[in-house]
């Protein structure tokens, strides 16, 4: 990924999707995971929109905060949705 954390963008107008980041929190194992990422990948994908995984697993802070909702997914460091993804919801969130 190229560029600053989405966290310390600043600035009123809204983004492209181009200028947006999903971050899609789960963790190994996990069917609803699996889907989540086909749809962040899809939509992502057709949009051209920056992806990242994040394993649980692997991030102590994240599993504290999530381990009860995963798979959750971030939009520019601001919680979107958890357990189903709702393609048609995210990807207004992403045009918009």
């Amino acid at each position: 990924m190229v560029g600053m954390s989405p966290l310390f963008r600043r600035g009123g107008a809204a983004k492209t999707p181009e200028a947006r980041v999903v971050t899609l929190i789960g963790k190994p194992g996990c069917h609803l995971c699996d889907d989540a990422e086909a749809v962040v990948a899809k939509v992502c994908g057709e949009l051209g929109v920056v992806w990242e995984k994040k394993d649980i697993t692997r991030d102590e802070a994240l599993h504290k905060e999530y381990w009860e909702q995963i798979p959750v997914v971030l939009v520019d460091g601001e919680q979107h949705t958890f357990w189903r993804v709702d393609e048609g919801r995210l990807r207004r969130e992403l045009a918009g």
